[in-house]
């Protein structure tokens, strides 16, 4: 019977430059295919979503977080406004429309991956406070 390793970085991780790309390319690229092949997102890129928060926060180097969590809605916001004029052409109505329905698709995976995130993020900030206890000890 075969045992489950953790597979190994090598190096400390990812700064907060490369989370920020590492996240906005991937999402970018699933939201180009489906947009290309389905005319609009879908499941796929609600996955790519979840898989580059996790990755980023799996992958990047202590203190990048924030930044882990703070980038794929943006990430896929931006891509998703820039692929929708692409699509369409400049007619604002068009755009507004198609926008806002990719936003609504990708709810779902937004919140859950912030939500996630996000946990994280003040777990990790909890942590490194001290216990009340020690702070009054520390004081006298």
């Amino acid at each position: 019977m075969s045992t489950f390793q953790k597979v190994a970085i090598q190096g400390p991780g990812l700064k907060k430059e490369g989370v920020v790309v590492l996240q906005t390319v991937f999402i970018g690229f699933f939201v180009l295919i489906e947009s290309v092949f389905r005319n609009g997102v879908g499941i796929l890129t609600g996955i790519a979503i979840c898989a580059a928060l996790y990755g980023s926060l799996r992958f990047g180097r202590p203190g990048t977080t924030y930044v882990s969590v703070v980038t794929p809605p943006l990430a896929f916001a931006a891509t998703a406004l820039v692929i929708t004029i692409l699509s369409v052409g400049f007619r604002p109505s068009r755009v507004g429309i198609d926008f806002v329905a990719a936003l609504a698709s990708e709810a779902p995976f937004l919140i859950g991956s912030a939500l996630y995130g996000w946990f994280i993020y003040f777990n990790q900030k909890a942590k490194k406070k001290p216990f009340r206890s020690e702070r009054t000890t520390a004081q006298q």
